[in-house]
């Protein structure tokens, strides 16, 4: 059963912005933002993962060193992401 909550609306300098009540917050320092009709969604922005294959073809001229660590995966960026998705829809 899906629970309904009031969420209040106030200014914060120039941006309209919304407290959640405790039931609905979220981790993270961000949160999606998406419209449809006159709804407005808030959704959880989770870690990219490397794109497959992106560490393979890394690697394939060798080892980079025995210092290098592969990271953790990226956190949401815009700017990132279409570059990580271009590089996807290439090696597939």
């Amino acid at each position: 059963m899906k629970k309904e909550f009031i969420a209040t609306l106030f200014m914060n300098g120039g941006s309209q912005a919304v407290r959640l009540p405790k039931e609905c917050r979220f981790e993270g320092t961000a949160v999606r933002v998406r419209k449809e009709g006159a709804a407005v969604i808030l959704e959880p922005v989770e870690k990219r993962a490397w794109p497959v294959g992106f560490w393979e073809d890394f690697w394939k001229d060798g080892p980079a060193g025995d210092d290098l660590v592969v990271p953790e995966p990226l956190p949401d960026a815009p700017h990132r992401d279409a570059i990580l998705d271009d590089y996807s829809r290439k090696g597939s």
